[in-house]
């Protein structure tokens, strides 16, 4: 059994401890401290985690549990039958997981093959009702609980009109179902709340709960609640044999049933269900957080059963979050139009509102400050129809023990000039003192994707500047962090040039150390500059070291290079760039330099040739050993001139240094 890391354990003991907390929180003492979506993220870390490390599971493990306590001040009442949770899935191969399970298990069971059918049902967004009626009388409407004891509500709930006092048949029966708050009331309570200078309530969720725990009837009545009810838990007479004739039995019987419920002959019917319900769910006058999957055949459902927290054969199929929980990986500037600096959070690459997104505005020092937002901190996003979301807080129960705290820099070198950094007088932003700027960091990146060094199909210069002004790359490290959600928000970008775009990125992390030199923007090295040291050093690692004695032995770098190198990588933003970039691609191995009919021989290319285009003729000089260098001295042996040469072809004279046309060019190289 492989060890596991230490890391590991202390995030799933932070992640226990905090979950327990905001589950006492919401259940216990109805008081919602963190968002149900963020908190479902959490817990679908701790799940996976302990998935890909079972020993780490415990009984008391939040993944195990179905509620918490219960408050004192209500009679307590013993669940005739225990009250389940489901297991949630929030993507379409969870689904199709989870029927491949039914599946097997049946199997396994029974020997026999089925294919399953679904009923599919609204998950409504409230709080869990069990109620019992005695000869068709309700006798008692209770709580959840921790799923064995719940509170005894039944005066509360005999205030809810959809609540039936009498069935239409005497029947013993225990039901479940969901008590809400219909959007037109919550609305309603909250102008009342207005009017009488209250604190206004939050969201219909949060009512609901507190509202059936009120020591005062009246209250409750006035609070204009609901229910639907989904499910027969326990029948002494009739109990029917699918669930789609159980919806159809309670509705008879006088209950209110959601009618949007749908009977689905496979996996792919029930998913196309959730898609469509994903659209309409803001059309109802209820709260919907997701689709509810259970097997239609009620002898099937005896035969899988359940697990020690949830029926085998029921899954709730979450909505897509506009709440998750992320780890902030680190936090970097990125550079507006007109200089302002604007802080972003790169994020451990996470699904928010159907996308999936690698980084959140910070917006400036001061949000920083007050959100106390660090590097390692576990935040929660939100994106709400903006390209890039937005850090709503930090979960501060999850923080690592070493963390610091954020320092605005003083100096940022894709500013320009020194790199000096001012925060403007009366405001919270800060700006480059360079005054072009971003000038200069738009030319850089469209540099970075040019032909010439990461060659991306698609990243022009109108690609750079879109995703600066964006806030989605300010780096050259951000581009291949660049995920679908990022762009998919974005104007004129479709599914199909954004796969195309990223396509590219993919392709280009691999690439040969001269261009990868040449990309960075290194003050005086150019094409040629990058190709000598790339051949001189072979890997990124002895480039990065390189002394300023060193680089000046090499052929072709002087002492200006020399020193703008060293002084390039002394920059701590430039070196942890170049570091970021070498753990986002893969060098290839240097090649060994070809030898030919033009080794030895270094060429000057200057105006237009007839059919060669200079790179062609750069190549074809390299190939057969040559090199090119960008101006002529008295160690050029040769200048390849086309029309209109210009001041080349003037040095060139000047210093005796032959002067050769294409034709000869392309002799030379037989």
């Amino acid at each position: 059994m492989a060890e596991i890391p230490k890391e590991v354990r202390e995030r799933v003991d932070k992640l226990r401890e905090a979950i327990e907390q905001f589950r006492y929180d919401f259940h216990v003492l109805n008081r919602e401290s963190i968002s149900p979506e963020a908190l479902d993220s959490l817990k679908d870390e701790l799940v996976k985690i302990e998935e890909k490390y079972p020993e780490l599971i415990t009984p008391d493990s939040p993944s195990q549990r179905v509620a918490g306590k219960v408050l004192p001040g209500f009679k307590k009442i013993t669940h005739k039958v225990q009250q389940w949770s489901f297991n949630d899935a929030f993507t379409e191969e969870d689904v199709r997981e989870f029927d491949a399970r039914v599946r097997r298990f049946y199997k396994s069971e029974t020997g026999e093959d089925i294919e399953p059918q679904y009923s599919t049902e609204l998950k409504i967004d409230g709080s869990h009702l069990v109620l019992e009626y005695e000869s068709g009388l309700l006798k008692t409407g209770a709580t959840r609980g921790t799923g064995v004891v719940g509170e005894d509500v039944t005066e509360n709930v005999k205030t809810i009109e959809s609540v039936p006092l009498r069935l239409s048949k005497p029947v013993n029966i225990i039901v479940e179902g969901e008590v809400y708050m219909p959007k037109k009331e919550f609305e309603r309570v909250k102008r009342e709340q207005r009017a009488r200078g209250e604190k206004e309530f939050a969201n219909e969720r949060n009512i609901v709960a507190g509202t059936l725990r009120q020591l005062d009837s009246r209250l409750v009545a006035a609070r204009g609640l609901s229910t639907f009810i989904y499910d027969l838990s326990a029948s002494d007479g009739f109990v029917p044999k699918t669930q789609d004739e159980e919806l159809g039995y309670l509705w008879e019987l006088g209950f209110r049933v959601n009618p949007h419920h749908r009977l689905s002959k496979n996996i792919d019917e029930a998913i196309e269900y959730w898609k469509e319900w994903e659209k309409k769910k803001d059309k109802e006058d209820y709260l919907i957080d997701g689709v509810v999957l259970k097997l239609n055949d009620r002898r099937a459902q005896e035969v899988l059963g359940y697990t020690g927290k949830a029926p085998r054969w029921a899954i709730a199929f979450k909505f897509e979050a506009e709440q998750v929980t992320t780890v902030v990986e680190d936090i970097t500037l990125q550079i507006g139009r007109t200089g302002i600096l604007t802080p972003v959070a790169n994020l451990r690459p996470v699904k928010v509102a159907g996308s999936t997104v690698s980084r959140a505005t910070l917006h400036n020092e001061d949000e920083i400050n007050r959100l106390d937002v660090r590097v390692g901190d576990t935040v929660i996003i939100q994106k709400a129809g903006d390209v890039i979301p937005d850090v709503v807080r930090v979960v501060k129960e999850l923080r690592p023990k070493n963390s610091r705290p954020f320092k605005f820099p003083t100096h940022f070198p894709l500013c320009g000039g020194d790199g000096r950094i001012e925060r403007i007088p009366g405001q919270a932003a800060h700006r480059c003192v360079a005054k072009n700027s971003f000038s200069q960091q738009r030319r850089k990146l469209a540099h970075f994707t040019s032909k010439h060094c990461f060659d991306i199909a698609g990243f022009g210069q109108k690609t750079v500047d879109q995703l600066l002004e964006a806030g989605i790359i300010s780096t050259y490290d951000d581009i291949f962090k660049l995920k679908y959600g990022d762009l998919e928000s974005l104007p004129r970008w479709a599914d199909i040039s954004i796969k195309k775009l990223l396509e590219g990125v993919e392709k280009a992390r691999k690439i040969t150390l001269e261009r990868f030199i040449a990309s960075l923007s290194i003050p005086q090295v150019g094409e040629e500059t990058a190709r000598d040291l790339a051949r001189y050093f072979k890997t990124a690692g002895k480039f990065e070291g390189a002394t300023e004695e060193e680089l000046t032995r090499i052929e072709g770098v002087g002492p200006v290079v020399a020193k703008a190198v060293v002084e390039w990588f002394k920059d701590k933003e430039n070196k942890k760039i170049f570091e970021n970039l070498l753990g986002e691609i893969k060098i290839e191995k240097v090649k060994a330099e070809p030898k030919g009919k033009l080794t030895g021989k270094t060429f000057v290319l200057t105006g237009t040739l007839p059919t060669l285009s200079r790179d062609e003729a750069g190549d074809k000089v390299r190939a057969a050993g040559g090199k090119v260098a960008s101006s002529v001295s008295k160690n050029t042996d040769y200048v390849l001139a086309g029309e209109s040469a210009g001041e080349k072809l003037d040095k060139a004279n000047e210093l005796s240094v032959r002067v050769i046309g294409e034709e000869e060019f392309l002799n030379m190289l037989g």
